[in-house]
This record gives C-alpha cells, sequence and structure tokens, in this order.
C-alpha cells in the first residue's frame, strides 16, 4: 500500500513539474519534454561551431600544430574543422545513446540522467567537443568516411519517419467514424498536393532543363514524374485500395527531393540556372543557408521524438493495458541515436559527402556527390513506400501457400 502511494505522490509531483513554467521545468532538472528541447539546443550550436570552423575558422586552424599533416591546404582545413565538430557531437550524444537506452520507466536512474544532471553535461560536452581537435588527421579521415554510412542511417530513418507519418493521416482520414466527414477534406488536400506536384515538375524543367543538351536534368525530372504515377496507379490497385492521398503526399515529397538533388548541382553549370544566380553571397543566399541549416536541425528533432514508426504495430486493447502512467514518453535511447546520426549528416551537408571538396562561403550540400545521394534517396524513398503497400499482399499469399502445402 504505501509502495501505492509512494508511486502515485511521484506522478502527481512529476505532471506538476510537466505543467509547470519552463524555469521550473529546467530548474527541477528530471522532465523529458524539457530535456529534448535541450538537446535540441546543443545539437544548434554544434552546427553552428561546424560552420564557422568551415567558413571562418581557417586562420585559427592554420595555427594548430595538428593540422600540419592536412593535405589540401585552407580547403582541408575547413573540412577537418567541420568533421571535428561533427566527432565530438557524435560522441556526446552517442554516450547518452549508451547510457540510456532501454529506459522504460519515468523514475529510474536513467530516466534523471536523460532528463537531468544538466551540471555534469555542461562539462561533458564541451570535453567532447575539444578532445577531437588533439587527435591527429588520420583518425579525422577514417571518421570522414563512417560519417558517410552514418548519415545515411540517418536519411533512412528520416524517410521511414515521413512515410510513417503520411501513412498515419490517411488511416486517421479512413477511420470508421470520420471518413465520411473527412472525405472533402481528403480530395481536396490530394488535389492540391497534385496541383504542386505537377506546378514543382513545369518549373523544374524551366529552371534546370532550358534546352535539350540538359539530359541528366531531363532525366531526374521525368524520372520523378514517372514515380509519381507508379506510386498513384499501385495505390489505387482494387487489391492494394490505399486511396489517393498517400501517393499525392508522396509525391510531394520526391518532387521536393528531386528539387533539392538538383539544386545540390555545382555552380557553374548550364542547365544550372538558379545556381548560376546564387554564385555571389547576398542576403538571399544567406536566408537560404540559415533556412536549410534550422530545417534540419528541426528534421532531426521531430525524427528523434518518433521512435515509435519502428515499433511492430500491437493489438489496441493489448497496447492499452501494456501502457502505464509512469512509461517513458518516447524512447530516449532512439533519441540519441538520431542526434548521433544527425551529427555525422550535418557534417556531410556542410563538406558537400566529399572530404575533398571545397565549399565556398554560405552554402550547404553543393556537390555532385550530394545530388547523387539526394537523388538515390528519393529512389529509395519510393521502394520502401511501394512496399510498405504491397507487403500485406505478399505477406498473406505467402502464409497461404504455407498453409496449404
Amino acid at each position: 500500500m504505501e509502495t501505492g502511494t509512494s508511486v502515485s505522490s511521484r506522478n502527481e509531483s512529476y505532471e506538476a513539474i510537466k505543467t509547470g513554467s519552463w524555469f521550473n521545468q529546467f530548474r527541477n532538472g528530471c522532465n523529458p519534454w524539457m530535456a529534448r528541447y535541450v538537446y535540441g539546443l546543443i545539437f544548434l550550436i554544434a552546427n553552428l561551431l561546424a560552420w564557422a570552423a568551415r567558413d571562418y575558422g581557417r586562420g585559427a586552424l592554420r595555427e594548430m600544430t595538428k593540422f600540419k599533416n592536412c593535405k589540401g591546404g585552407k580547403n582541408c582545413l575547413g573540412t577537418e574543422g567541420v568533421l571535428r565538430v561533427s566527432l565530438g557531437c557524435f560522441l556526446f550524444y552517442f554516450v547518452m545513446f549508451l547510457s540510456t537506452l532501454g529506459t522504460s520507466k519515468t523514475h529510474s536512474s536513467r530516466d534523471k540522467w536523460h532528463s537531468g544532471w544538466w551540471s555534469a553535461k555542461l562539462i561533458m560536452w564541451p570535453a567532447l567537443t575539444i578532445i577531437p581537435f588533439l587527435l591527429p588527421s588520420t583518425i579525422i579521415h577514417l571518421y570522414g568516411e563512417i560519417a558517410h554510412f552514418g548519415a545515411g542511417v540517418f536519411l533512412l530513418i528520416q524517410l521511414i519517419s515521413v512515410i510513417s507519418f503520411i501513412t498515419w493521416l490517411n488511416e486517421c482520414y479512413q477511420s470508421k467514424k470520420d471518413a465520411e466527414r473527412c472525405r472533402v477534406y481528403v480530395m481536396l488536400l490530394a488535389t492540391t498536393s497534385y496541383t504542386v506536384c505537377i506546378i514543382g515538375v513545369i518549373l523544374m524543367y524551366i529552371w534546370y532543363a532550358p534546352d535539350s543538351s540538359c539530359l541528366l536534368n531531363i532525366f531526374f525530372i521525368t524520372w520523378t514524374l514517372f514515380l509519381i504515377q507508379l506510386m498513384t496507379s499501385i495505390a489505387l490497385h482494387p487489391k492494394v485500395n490505399a486511396g489517393y492521398l498517400t501517393p499525392a503526399l508522396m509525391g510531394l515529397y520526391v518532387v521536393f527531393i528531386c528539387w533539392c538533388a538538383i539544386r545540390s548541382e555545382p555552380v557553374g553549370e548550364s542547365c544550372n540556372r538558379k545556381a548560376a544566380a546564387s554564385n555571389r553571397t547576398d542576403w538571399l543566399t544567406i536566408i537560404s543557408f540559415v533556412v536549410a541549416l534550422l530545417a534540419m536541425v528541426i528534421a532531426t528533432f521531430s525524427t528523434g521524438i518518433d521512435s515509435q514508426c519502428f515499433q511492430f504495430k500491437k493489438d489496441e486493447n493489448n497496447q492499452e493495458e501494456e501502457e502505464e502512467e509512469d512509461d517513458v514518453p518516447y524512447g530516449y535511447g532512439f533519441f540519441h541515436f538520431v542526434f548521433a546520426t544527425g551529427a555525422m549528416y550535418f557534417a556531410m551537408l556542410l563538406i558537400g559527402w566529399n572530404t575533398h571538396h571545397p565549399m565556398k562561403k554560405w552554402t550547404i550540400d553543393v556537390g555532385w556527390t550530394s545530388t547523387w545521394v539526394r537523388v538515390v534517396n528519393e529512389w529509395l524513398a519510393v521502394c520502401v513506400y511501394i512496399w510498405m503497400l504491397v507487403a500485406p499482399l505478399v505477406l498473406k499469399s505467402r502464409r497461404q501457400t504455407t498453409s496449404g502445402t
């Protein structure tokens, strides 16, 4: 009886902290809702440090004896600065990942470590940021190669999260109690999405394929249009019957990725008029860089708290029985793992996915390597979405074959 009373009192105090002011949440230091914003702020600061090291830290880096083995001059110094800041950020979140993995209850010691102990973390984070600057260049280049893989893992996690959100949104609209009421909204949203897709494709043809010699850009845009048609055809097939909302939203997503891929082509390409127009550093270039940086931080933050899309679906009744008041609101280990891979991802964006590629000031994710990474990500997104559509049919036919034999 005493145990139940103590647990109830802890839950009440926990709810009081949760609904209190921001200062009270941070002062108590045991609120996971407040903690995720602090971790997001740390991640943003790391991004800014990496950018500063690339664009404005070359003079200071040149004075460091550890950079004498850097081959490639000032461009290499900027790249190494990004990788060293990225490595420090990765180490911080990877340590947090290992120390919070498997946390299930809000009042456990690992929950307190995740949501509190900020004085210790304010010492650990700067220390882990400084340590990579004392390492030789060979280790940094090795980390740069590993970061390619880690950034790919981040893109895959983000991709699954986006597709899961689109699928969840479609299921909400198609629920029995809201189906009739939401039918008009679904049709309006799907029609708007397809219209934006068509407009986006037309604009990409105008901006990035001005003449018939731009074969690569024409291929990228035309293939994107074909993929939208393919997703729509499969989703509307009678055996699949997934509706027209999810392929419309996925169409928006792949058009956006295609646009990002072509925008990543190096400045000076005759088929990229927009890139040629942004060859000079002006206020629009700076705003575009800041928006891209903030978008990447927000995407990392939103993906980190979306651990449920990677869990197997359970029966709703059993799931309600298993959920308790003191369960953690999101997966702490997954949250930090996403930020750890996000540290590798922002490094790749700032160096153009190429450790030997020079980057201009106020640029992000520019280069042929960046372009092909985006293109492959688009194709992979379509493959994952189509598999999510046809997987139930494939698994059902396999079960029928197995039971028949």
